[in-house]
This record gives C-alpha cells, structure tokens and sequence, in this order.
C-alpha cells in the first residue's frame, strides 16, 4: 500500500534550518547525464535520462525519459576537451527543431572555436516536471 507523507516545511532535528517543499521541488536537478562524447559515446551516469545521439564532431542531443512542464526549463553544460581550453555550449532544441520538453542538444569545442568531440561531458537539467 502506498503512502503519502504531506508537509509544508522541512526542517532538521534542531529545527534551525528549514527550507519549504516549493524550494525542493523547484530547486533539485530534473535529469542529468554524464558521458563520453568521444569515439563511440556512451553515458556513464545519468538520472532521468533516455538517450544520447551522437549529431557529428563536438555535437550532442540528449533525450530525457520524463518530460518538463514546458520547454522554458534550465539547461548547462560542462566539458574536458584533453584538458586544454574548452567552450561548452548546450541550448534547447537544435537546428532542425524547436525547443522541446525532451530534447537538449549540446556542442563542445576548443579554444579556438572549433567543434571537438569532448571525452567526459556532464548534461544538467533544472525546472518543473510535467
């Protein structure tokens, strides 16, 4: 049988610090995946996570297995690209589509501005579940 527990407010046992539920429910990853984007890409951790396409040199879509509410959500993107200077970029969507509930699409390149692949990439997604 399942239960419900319905509280307002958490708080810890010596009741100095609390935060209120609206906090946790807004303020906690929806879905993240960790991955390499070299050679073959494979994620490596991930939570909330569906997929991974590999869309070319330095170019990623990843998919999320439960939607956001709407598609105004909080992507951002972190890369090692061989450890030199790197840029990350991720937006929704990509260029053949609009922003999606699902889809984030995710580019890495080097100092230079060009599109690398990258071997560790780490996807983080925030905002409210549909």
């Amino acid at each position: 049988m399942a239960s419900i527990l319905r509280v307002n407010t958490l708080t810890d046992a010596s009741s100095n610090n609390s935060t209120a539920m609206s906090t946790i429910n807004q303020g906690t990853a929806k879905a993240w995946v960790q991955f390499n984007g070299s050679g073959t890409i494979a994620a490596r951790d991930s939570f909330n996570h569906a997929s991974l396409t590999d869309n070319g040199t330095g170019d990623y879509t990843s998919t999320a297995t439960n939607a956001m509410s709407n598609d105004d959500y909080v992507g951002t993107l972190t890369g090692d690209v061989d450890g030199v200077a790197d840029f990350c970029i991720a937006c929704t969507g990509d260029n053949a589509t609009a922003r999606t509930t699902t889809v984030i699409r995710a580019r890495t390149g080097n100092s230079g501005g060009l599109a690398q692949d990258s071997v560790t990439i780490s996807v983080l997604i925030c905002g409210d579940l549909a």
